[in-house]
C-alpha cells in the first residue's frame, strides 16, 4: 500500500469511530445534518443520473449513498479498513450498489490507471492528510475532461480555531475531541493554488455556517470556517 501520504493516527482515529457512522444522533450527527446541503450543492452543478462518481475519503458512505440514490454509479474509497467495512455492511442492508474499496487515492490511481470519472468528491478529507496537494493531483488524474470535482475543508484562522476546534469539539460536543488538527486547516487561497497546479479550474466557493442555538446549518458567502469548492477539468 502507498502510505507516504497517510497519517496513521488519523486512520486509527476513524477506525475506532467506524461503528458510529450511521448513528444520526451520535458523533457523526453533523455530517448527517449537512449532507443534504452538500448533495444539493453538487447536484445543482452536475447531474448525477448515469454519471460515474468517485467519493474520496468516503467514510461510512453518507455522501456516496445519497449520490447513488440520485442515479449515479458510485465508487467510495477510504483508507480505514473498519470504516469501509461499515460502509459495505450498511450498503448491503439497504440494497445499495455503491462499490466500496479500502484504498488511498494514490493506491487506487496506480491500481486502476485507466479509470476515469465524471464527478469526484473529496469532502472533509483534505485536512486529515500530510499532503493535500497530492490528493488533489491524484483526483485530477482520475477526472474526465469536462468533469466536475468538489472539495470541502476548513479555513485556517483564529475564528475557525474557535468554532471548529474549541466550539465544536470542547464546548458544544458536536465532534469527538481531537477530530481536527488546526495546523492542517487550509486557507481558500492555498486550496485555489493547489487546484490550479493540478490542472483544474475553480468555479465557485461557498461557505457552510452553523447556528448552535437553532442547531441549523446553511450555505452562504461566509467562508471563514467551513467551505466547499466546485472545480472543473476543462478541455483545452
Amino acid at each position: 500500500m502507498n502510505i507516504k501520504n497517510l497519517d496513521h493516527d488519523e486512520v486509527n482515529k476513524f477506525d475506532e469511530l467506524a461503528a458510529k457512522w450511521w448513528d444520526k444522533d451520535g458523533e457523526f450527527k453533523p455530517l448527517h445534518q449537512i449532507n443534504p446541503l452538500r448533495v444539493g450543492f453538487i447536484k445543482e452543478r452536475s447531474s448525477m443520473e448515469g454519471k460515474k462518481v468517485l467519493d474520496v475519503g468516503c467514510g461510512g458512505g453518507i455522501l456516496a449513498e445519497a449520490l447513488n440514490e440520485l442515479g449515479a454509479s458510485v465508487t467510495g474509497i477510504d483508507a480505514s479498513e473498519n470504516t469501509i467495512g461499515v460502509a459495505k455492511t450498511h450498503s448491503k442492508s439497504i440494497g445499495s450498489n455503491v462499490k466500496y474499496i479500502q484504498n488511498t487515492i494514490e493506491e487506487f490511481t496506480s491500481s486502476y490507471p485507466d479509470e476515469r470519472f465524471d464527478v469526484i468528491t473529496c469532502l472533509e478529507m483534505l485536512e486529515h492528510v500530510p499532503s493535500p496537494f497530492e490528493i488533489i493531483k491524484s483526483c485530477s488524474n482520475l477526472l474526465k475532461e469536462d468533469g466536475n470535482i468538489f472539495f470541502s475543508t476548513i479555513n485556517r484562522n483564529p475564528r475557525s480555531y474557535l468554532f471548529a476546534v474549541i466550539g465544536a469539539e470542547y464546548i458544544l460536543n458536536l465532534l469527538p475531541k481531537g477530530t481536527h488538527d488546526y495546523e492542517k486547516f487550509i486557507k481558500p487561497s492555498e486550496l485555489a493554488k493547489w487546484i490550479r497546479d493540478a490542472g483544474l479550474n475553480s468555479k465557485e466557493t461557498i461557505g457552510l455556517s452553523y447556528n448552535p442555538i437553532t442547531d441549523n446549518y446553511w450555505l452562504g458567502k461566509d467562508i471563514q470556517v467551513n467551505y466547499m469548492v466546485h472545480a472543473k477539468k476543462e478541455s483545452i
